[in-house]
């Protein structure tokens, strides 16, 4: 048995740190370089899902990050988490992706699948309706400042929560329409609803 496939037997217990399946596979303290490059691979392939730090390995079973995940981080609704989302749904539609972690400078997600090209900004929950509206309008301001390809598809990303649907839809039907920006709305549960 390979120590791929020992990965997966152990994954299907439960979630684990790359540290976790080291010591369970290699002995406690041993170098766990091989056990995270398994891991990455195996993300790579849409085979488990990572999540944000502190990192832990899930085994994916039906296309998106089961609930248990929400154990793991504080929120699924948290921008890395988001992100997280997207990028596991984009990979299994066949996009490849370039994503902006912990809060790297840059595109947020920078998809492409063969001369397609999807920009994707994202924004978390925020504790305060005050934030919230910060954070929209923060949102819109970056994507706007990213509108450089002509051909590339621009998208905000956001959590499903009241706040930012009204937001969004109080934003003119004309300023959607000039800018071509849509919106993506991700539930607690990890369901993704496209909105234009």
């Amino acid at each position: 048995m390979t120590l791929k496939e020992k990965v997966l037997i152990e994954l299907e217990k439960g979630a684990m740190s790359d540290r976790e399946l080291t010591d369970r596979l290699l002995g406690v303290n041993a170098p766990q370089q091989s056990i995270n490059q398994i891991c990455r691979h195996l993300a790579e392939k849409g085979i488990i899902a990572r999540t944000s730090p502190p990192i832990k390995n899930i085994l994916k079973t039906q296309g998106y990050i089961p609930l248990e995940t929400k154990k793991l981080n504080d929120s699924l609704m948290s921008e890395e988490s988001i992100k997280n989302l997207l990028n596991i749904y984009l990979q299994e539609n066949g996009w490849q992706t370039v994503v902006a972690w912990g809060g790297t400078h840059g595109i947020d997600i920078d998809a492409h699948r063969n001369s397609e090209r999807w920009i994707i900004e994202v924004k978390g929950c925020g504790s305060r309706n005050a934030m919230r509206v910060n954070y929209f309008l923060g949102i819109l301001g970056e994507l706007l400042q990213r509108m450089d390809d002509p051909n590339a598809r621009y998208s905000i990303a956001l959590p499903d929560l009241q706040q930012y649907k009204n937001l969004w839809s109080r934003l003119p039907d004309l300023a959607k329409q000039r800018t071509g920006i849509d919106i993506i709305f991700v539930a607690e549960d990890g369901k993704i609803n496209f909105a234009k």
